[in-house]
């Protein structure tokens, strides 16, 4: 298995973690992801990156993780965020500015550390699932530990 950037930034924080890894057959998104990991769609999480309009407090992009079967509230992120509007980040920007193609995008090990909001439900389980920086690769771990090691935020998040 050849690690990925996200598999060493939790290595080198010393963060226990499991990984999966799988061939996609279906579709890449978080909730195939849950069916071929086998884990509900609650605990399997995906990441979504986002642009201000105009640069607020010194950023652009704002990073959301959140369940599977949900969606992000615009608003709801926004005011995590601290900013007035958010509109997700288009697709063919996604590779360029964090590293990471669709369906294999981390919060973890970006080009650049944005700032990184991750749904509060993850808090309810011990471990829960994103991908870890690769199509067909999934990291399971503790979202506390994780938040603490890159700066993340909890809030609520999802419609």
């Amino acid at each position: 298995m050849i690690k990925t950037n996200a598999m060493r930034i939790v290595e080198t924080a010393k963060i226990p973690y499991q990984v999966y890894e799988y061939n996609p057959t279906g579709g890449v998104d978080a909730k195939s992801v849950a069916q071929y990991l086998q884990k509900p769609e609650e605990q399997v999480f995906k990441t979504l990156v986002t642009q201000a309009p105009t640069n607020q407090h010194g950023f652009n992009y704002f990073v959301f993780v959140i369940p599977a079967a949900t969606e992000l509230s615009v608003k709801k992120a926004a005011h995590a965020a601290g900013v007035k509007d958010l509109e997700m980040l288009p697709l063919k920007k996604l590779l360029p500015l964090t590293g990471y193609v669709h369906g294999g995008c981390s919060p973890i090990g970006m080009k650049k550390q944005f700032p990184v909001f991750i749904d509060e439900t993850a808090q309810l389980f011990d471990t829960f699932c994103l991908s870890g920086g690769k199509i067909g690769v999934t990291l399971e771990l503790n979202a506390e530990i994780l938040a603490e090691a890159i700066g993340a935020k909890f809030a609520d998040l999802t419609l």
